[in-house]
């Protein structure tokens, strides 16, 4: 199961009842957090979850209303006796931007590994989960995220005992290794079935609409999109500032067929975004308002 928190949905400047922008994502004993806007702390204890088990951080890009609040994380992780390295993934200049927010976050009990990126597109696995990060079309450098968990074919039973294998034999086999028996060596393609439909969800912020997040979003189980703008005459302004409007999320979550959409990453000109909802449905039904502490849990679908 994959758990999903909206932590902040404000862009710009928070509100009274809006922190900046940031989700977490948690697998298997694993969080991940994507963006620390200011109050990502406080929201995340409102939402009742801890920043100690975050082993990977994933920023967008570096404008300030999503990275402003590391350095308190950072400190608050350190506080709650962490020590495992934590991973930093996220565009070019990562290094440079973390060390200096670190000025004032200088000592830490726990080591950062960074991981810059450069490509188009580019894939990291880390505990479990695949991470495929795709650049955007914003006035910096700026990626979306895919956060995949993949799912294995079933063990096949018969194959196995055609094969003689013995019991013993069969979980290195359906952990992936391989296994030598009676001096012949079997492969875990033996005896395992086709991968079956995993978790996917796709997250996107701080962008025009693009082909790339269409396609990257495919398959997704949950879209988290952008949503900077619901009033009609904000169009113009969304495409001068790359940003985007309720309705362009819309479209591209309708065109790639997503489970379901969230719209995030408020305007402060925006303080109720609900009326404009119901315009958004008729181009996607599957469209959901986010907000502060919105939370999901993602399972792998029932099969037949």
């Amino acid at each position: 199961m994959l758990d999903i928190c909206l932590l902040g949905t404000g862009g710009m400047m928070p509100m009274p009842n809006r922190h900046l922008t940031s989700m977490m994502a948690r697998y298997n004993g694993s969080d991940i957090l994507i963006d620390c806007g200011e109050g990502t702390q406080i929201a995340m204890k409102k939402a009742g979850w801890s920043p100690n088990p975050i082993d990977t951080m994933l920023f967008t890009h570096y404008h300030a209303d999503h990275i402003s609040g590391l350095p308190g994380m950072l400190l608050g992780m350190g506080n709650s006796d962490r020590t495992e390295t934590v991973t930093m993934v996220g565009p070019k200049g990562l290094e440079r931007v973390v060390s200096s927010l670190r000025v004032i976050a200088p000592e830490l009990p726990f080591d950062i590994k960074y991981i810059e990126l450069s490509e188009k597109e580019e894939d990291i696995e880390l505990n479990g989960y695949l991470i495929h990060a795709f650049r955007v079309n914003h006035n910096v450098p700026c990626y979306g995220y895919s956060l995949s968990i993949p799912r294995k074919g079933k063990f096949n039973v018969e194959a196995a005992k055609e094969l003689g294998l013995p019991v013993q034999l069969w979980n290195p086999l359906q952990k992936g290794n391989e296994v030598e028996y009676e001096g012949k060596v079997y492969t875990p393609d033996m005896v395992m079935g086709s991968e079956r439909k995993g978790i996917k969800v796709t997250y996107c912020t701080d962008t025009r609409p693009t082909a790339s997040i269409v396609e990257n979003a495919k398959g997704s189980d949950l879209f988290i999109c952008e949503g900077m703008y619901g009033e009609p005459e904000k169009a113009s302004k969304a495409k001068a500032y790359k940003h985007m409007t309720f309705y362009e999320a819309a479209r591209m979550a309708a065109e790639a067929d997503v489970g379901e959409m969230w719209l995030t990453h408020f305007s402060p000109s925006m303080p109720d975004g609900r009326r404009y909802m119901k315009e958004v449905k008729t181009i996607f039904p599957r469209s959901h308002l986010g907000k502060d502490g919105k939370m999901a849990e993602l399972d792998f679908p029932e099969e037949d």
